[in-house]
């Protein structure tokens, strides 16, 4: 169903979305205060923006001193960065980079976290919305809009901004691999808002229809292979997510390396379903354990000790080292019970015999 015009207007209107995007620079440089305080811009050098006076924030996986930012810094970045590349008539390689700088940090190249990806969400949106539809920015920005509200939980305001989208590629007969990104958004909204079968589905169709379209080495294919499998374990259908995973993970580590984040996401979630299946052995969860430790070490290396995706894995080894140790307190018992019969019946044996020789 359509969302209503009204609801809609901040889709459309510049100045409508304005108060947007400075209500979520607001949140996300009181969100960021504690970790920003006493901190400088390392665009500008200043600790309040010259202009707008809001204040920092960071939300990547940067430490120590670097990456503290404005998100206005930001903005203005990615707008110059782009608008080179667009009166230049970059190729889309230079183009693609460029455009990174709208969600993902260029000091440690990680994508911002949250609110702070909410409020550049917004600065995205309002720097292209007054384009026509079919402009490519336009297009980008909106997907962009939609990953922010996304990732600061709007998850309602997300689901009007990806219907739309979907309705405005069907209408200007967008390609088949655009229409299974929004497809591929939509079923993590489906999945945000607890609609598992859909979000199932939708996540399905979009993996089938990437592997089709671009081989299972393609980046896009290992991102919805990642989201089919997610729902695959919301519904706990651990055998079927064991076996997607056995044929993915492989092609991650092969094509981008072990450090890379879905690498590390789709390891993190074979990990999962090997010891939380009903049928798991022992075996399965060593080797769930094992797996487990290399990845949060690998994760906090790279992404650092706060980045969701670590903070994951480290609950998830908990939850299977406690696993491991219930599984090998059970295996013990029965082995523990005949050593103790062994030794009583060697006992009354002893004792039988001690008896014939006294008489």
């Amino acid at each position: 169903m359509a969302a209503p015009a009204a609801v809609l207007g901040w889709l459309h209107d510049a100045d409508l979305a304005a108060p947007k995007y400075n209500e979520a620079v607001a949140v996300a440089a009181e969100k960021c205060a504690d970790d920003t305080k006493g901190q400088t811009c390392y665009i500008c050098t200043e600790a309040l923006h010259w202009k707008t006076k809001e204040g920092l924030v960071r939300m990547c996986s940067c430490r120590g001193t670097a990456g503290f930012v404005h998100v206005s810094c930001l903005a203005e970045q990615a707008k110059i960065l782009v608008a080179e590349a667009e009166e230049n008539n970059l190729d889309w390689k230079v183009r693609d980079a460029r455009w990174k700088r709208w969600y993902s940090c260029s000091l440690c190249e990680q994508r911002y976290q949250g609110v702070v990806q909410c409020a550049l969400g917004w600065a995205c949106w309002k720097t292209y919305v007054g384009r026509p539809e079919g402009n490519v920015a336009r297009s980008l920005a909106m997907t962009s809009l939609g990953n922010g509200l996304s990732a600061a939980e709007h998850n309602e305001d997300a689901l009007t901004v990806r219907e739309a989208e979907l309705a405005m590629k069907r209408r200007l007969g967008a390609s088949e691999a655009s229409i299974l990104v929004v497809q591929g958004n939509l079923g993590n909204l489906y999945d945000k808002l607890g609609r598992l079968e859909q979000a199932l589905q939708m996540r399905q169709d979009a993996y089938s229809g990437h592997l089709k379209l671009y081989g299972e080495e393609h980046e896009d294919t290992l991102r919805t292979a990642n989201n089919y499998a997610a729902s695959l374990y919301n519904l706990q259908s651990f055998e079927e997510a064991k076996l997607l995973l056995r044929r993915t993970v492989p092609v991650a580590r092969r094509v981008f390396g072990d450090d890379h984040r879905l690498t590390l996401s789709l390891g993190w979630m074979y990990a999962m379903a090997l010891y939380l299946d009903e049928g798991a052995t022992l075996d399965d969860t060593i080797e769930s354990v094992n797996t487990l430790e290399e990845l949060e070490r690998t994760a906090r290396r790279v992404l650092g000790g706060a980045h969701p995706l670590t903070t994951a894995m480290e609950d998830t080894l908990r939850n299977a080292r406690a696993a491991l140790r219930e599984e090998v307190r059970q295996e013990a018992r029965p082995r523990g019970a005949a050593i103790i019969y062994a030794a009583a019946a060697l006992a009354v044996a002893a004792v039988l015999v001690l008896r014939k020789k006294l008489t």
